[in-house]
């Protein structure tokens, strides 16, 4: 069975129709959502909670400590972790299970924007193929328990970009899985700031991220790019 672990902080705009869609399609393979809250404000905790989900206040912020600890509440043999603002492809369920029982061990889906524009379709097409670039938690994550627990989850000292460091921790242990269906993503980041600027912010927290240069520094390097 799968249990689904969903960090937040502040979602409420995108809660319940992420834990609603996600229980419609759970073809019976879905044992608990976890939500995973980081110390919201606003009224996401009893969304989530009134829509289905186990609520987890984390007793940190961030992605990769709200992870973890919601894993660690978890039952499920299969691990999937989702951002509160896709929606996976109503097939993910069965996907899941499929791949784990072709001796996959992790892996995850493509990317479909929601949005028209011309470069996010481009974006989307190249997460088809296994770039690092394409590591990122947008295209949520699958991962077998015994696989997690053996490389000790996420790395909370990570502040940006722990889906990247885990795929890289996990792969000389086991087969990662693309799946061609696609996740519904979020464009509201390039709508916001600007295709071109959000491009240049990604590229250089990976350049730096590759560098191992200090998480703070990649995280105030990255808004600030953005901000501009």
């Amino acid at each position: 069975m799968i249990s689904i672990v969903i960090p937040t902080y502040n979602e409420v705009r995108n809660i319940t129709k992420l834990v609603e869609h996600l229980l419609k399609n759970a073809a019976g393979l879905v044992s608990q959502i976890i939500v995973s809250d980081g110390g919201s404000t606003d009224d996401t905790v009893e969304m989530a909670a009134a829509a289905g989900a186990t609520v987890l206040k984390s007793s940190r912020k961030g992605r990769a400590g709200q992870m973890n600890e919601g894993a660690m509440l978890s039952s499920g043999k299969i691990l999937y972790f989702v951002h509160a603002d896709t929606l996976p492809p109503v097939t993910y369920a069965t996907d899941i299970i499929k791949a784990m029982e072709e001796g996959f061990g992790f892996g995850r889906f493509i990317t479909k924007f929601d949005s028209d524009m011309l470069l996010l379709k481009i974006n989307a097409f190249v997460t088809r193929f296994d770039f690092f670039i394409c590591y990122g938690g947008d295209q949520t994550l699958f991962m077998t328990r015994d696989l997690f627990d053996s490389i000790a989850g996420f790395d909370v000292s990570r502040l940006i970009m722990e889906d990247y460091d885990i795929v890289l921790r996990a792969r000389p242990f086991a087969g990662y899985k693309i799946i061609k269906e696609e996740v519904l993503v979020s464009a509201r980041k390039y709508q916001e700031a600007g295709w071109l600027k959000v491009q240049l912010a990604n590229r250089k927290a990976v350049s730096m991220f590759k560098a191992g240069d200090d998480q703070q520094d990649i995280v105030d390097t990255y808004k600030a790019m953005l901000a501009k």
